[in-house]
């Protein structure tokens, strides 16, 4: 890549104008975007509000092309960017889409069980964790060091400032897509290309363009149960958003 903005403008510019947008949700956790071809993406929502709103009312953009909402993801204002990750993952993320890109389900529909299939390979290895998954040092506990690094630091955490100087000399790196939101994903896969690098989570897009962009692997999560999927993070169904969709993961040869 030769701006930073590349990969986001894939993704965007992949956006067939027809679709529309059907609906936004921005309670909780995740910002939710439905479109017109019953597509639904996440993204994690970071209520950092510095710079202008595109709309102070999101539902003003019900009805507009996914494509333009889907251009808030390059927003400053952190609220419009996490609804417009959420709109190019209502694309990219389909079902139909990520399985035509080569995408395949995981073996376990648990973001619990992410870290798990990794844990013999990192063994004895240097491991960076972008963003706090609770689940991940039990997973992986023979690491030769597993360092967390996030912006909003707990005990024991990296602040994020130290991507710059750490990541350059691991051997596995995780990072969450929420790094889209927030407009680091480009420089962590910059300082990650030594290393083993997952992109993961619910608000990465199921795109090849990940990979080429520098990651080994993209997991994601595909759906298309708009209204499944706001009943299962609402927790009216037993198997909360898994029973909207399901895991899926890319790797480059």
């Amino acid at each position: 890549m030769t701006s930073p903005w590349d990969l986001y403008d894939q993704l965007i510019d992949e956006i067939p104008a027809d679709i529309t947008v059907t609906a936004i949700h921005t309670d909780g956790k995740w910002r939710r975007v439905a479109s017109s071809e019953d597509g639904v993406g996440m993204a994690f929502g970071m209520n950092v509000q510095s710079r202008p709103r595109a709309t102070e009312d999101p539902s003003d953009l019900v009805g507009r092309p996914l494509r333009d909402v889907a251009a808030l993801a390059k927003s400053w204002n952190f609220e419009d960017a996490g609804i417009g990750m959420a709109a190019v993952n209502a694309y990219h993320s389909h079902p139909v889409r990520a399985l035509a890109h080569g995408f395949r389900p995981c073996e376990e529909n648990n973001w619990a069980r992410t870290f798990h299939p990794y844990a013999p390979l990192v063994a004895g290895k240097r491991v960076a964790i972008i963003g706090h998954f609770p689940f991940a040092p039990a997973a992986m506990p023979d690491t030769a060091e597993l360092n967390i690094l996030e912006r909003n630091v707990l005990e024991g955490d990296y602040p994020d400032s130290a991507c710059e100087y750490l990541l350059p000399e691991m051997d596995y790196v995780f990072i969450s897509g929420s790094a889209f939101v927030n407009k680091t994903m480009p420089r962590l896969l910059a300082l990650a290309s030594d290393a083993h690098t997952v992109v993961l989570g619910p608000s990465a897009p199921a795109s090849p363009a990940i990979l080429q962009a520098g990651a080994t692997t993209v997991m994601s999560f595909a759906s298309a149960h708009p209204a499944r999927l706001e009943d299962g993070l609402a927790g009216r169904s037993l198997l909360g958003m898994y029973d909207a969709g399901m895991r899926v993961q890319l790797s480059r040869p």
